[in-house]
């Protein structure tokens, strides 16, 4: 950031994480690749992937698609049959399609083992992942905030009842406590995006054989995945589109999953026998169909350079909700004054 702002010192090629709107007021920044002929490259991607690259009025591309993060439904298969739940991951997929179905079984489940095991980590997670799965986001591609309409109170309204219900662990992710509740037990479910699977390998180690992936409740939605763009700074800019051009191409981003674990933007390689290999870890389970089966039905969002802002907001007054007992109407309340506020000092 620092040499974008002194103009000098980039590099000529960069990588995007998933945030890659927060660049689009400042896409002087980067070459425009529909300078050098991308849109012919338009086919190799999926078409939500693609759309995250392109400025809100269409006119210029900052960067290339690499990798995605579909999500799905990861399960404790010993968890779930012991509660009297279907196993196999088409079942588990059909008994559970809805949210509704979700925390019908999530209940069942508390039943079952008096309240010792959750179904839902914490709800943080559902209202993520329940966004995820819509076509909007918090803000139009006019950049107008609309993170009070009905797709983020459903949202919100949803998690606040797995809250109600006493279905969440209220176990934050990415602590030492996450860690162990994958590792003992105490969670048997949870949805997340494909690259959680090594998360949960080293988070969990003991239940090697155990997890099992279904496709989510809901729909299909994504988390993550990265983007590679060339700086103005460049003083090859030509040279550098033919780079990143070969690097993102279908069968370097085939060589890159089984490499560096990154899930191909590129469908026309989902078919490759080494997309769908058996996991150990997931019973044998070749997890990347059900992964396969999300990306191709992920909805096109927009997020816009001030997503984080509500994001981070609309999060912290929930957490208000989950570990501090505070009113759902009013974290609700708190949570769009607070945006209010910031999109005005934005």
């Amino acid at each position: 950031m620092s040499a974008f702002a002194a103009r000098s010192g980039a590099p000529d090629i960069v990588g995007l994480n998933d945030w890659i709107a927060n660049f689009f007021p400042n896409k002087d920044q980067f070459v425009n690749l529909f300078d050098y002929g991308s849109k012919e490259l338009e086919p190799l991607y999926l078409d939500w992937k693609w759309k995250q690259t392109i400025t809100p009025d269409g006119s210029y591309q900052i960067a290339l698609p690499m990798d995605t993060g579909p999500t799905a439904l990861f399960y404790r298969e010993d968890l779930f049959r012991q509660a009297g739940f279907p196993t196999d991951p088409q079942e588990v997929g059909a008994k559970l399609k809805t949210w509704d179905d979700y925390l019908a079984a999530g209940r069942q489940l508390k039943d079952k083992f008096q309240g010792k095991v959750y179904m839902f980590d914490n709800i943080n997670n559902v209202f993520g992942q329940v966004l995820a799965q819509s076509d909007k986001m918090y803000f139009d591609r006019s950049d107008r905030f609309i993170g009070d309409q009905t797709h983020v109170k459903r949202a919100w309204d949803l998690a606040v009842k797995v809250h109600q219900l006493g279905l969440s662990a209220k176990i934050d992710g990415w602590t030492p406590e996450w860690n162990a509740a994958m590792n003992n037990g105490a969670v048997a479910s949870f949805i997340g995006a494909v690259w959680m699977k090594q998360i949960v390998k080293d988070a969990a180690p003991d239940t090697a054989g155990k997890w099992r992936i279904a496709r989510a409740p809901g729909g299909d939605g994504n988390n993550g995945g990265s983007f590679i763009a060339i700086t103005k700074q460049s003083k090859h800019p030509k040279e550098a589109f033919e780079v990143i051009k070969w690097l993102m191409n279908p069968e370097n981003q085939l060589n890159s999953l089984g490499t560096m674990n990154l899930f191909p933007s590129t469908p026309s390689i989902f078919g490759d026998p080494k997309m769908t290999l058996p996991e150990p870890f997931f019973g044998n389970q070749r997890t990347n169909e059900i992964f396969i089966e999300s990306a191709r039905n992920v909805k096109a969002a927009y997020f816009g350079p001030k997503h984080s802002i509500a994001d981070s907001i609309f999060k912290q007054e929930l957490s208000g909700v989950e570990k501090q007992g505070k009113s759902p109407d009013e974290a609700w309340r708190n949570a769009l004054k607070r945006i209010e506020k910031e999109l005005l000092l934005y």
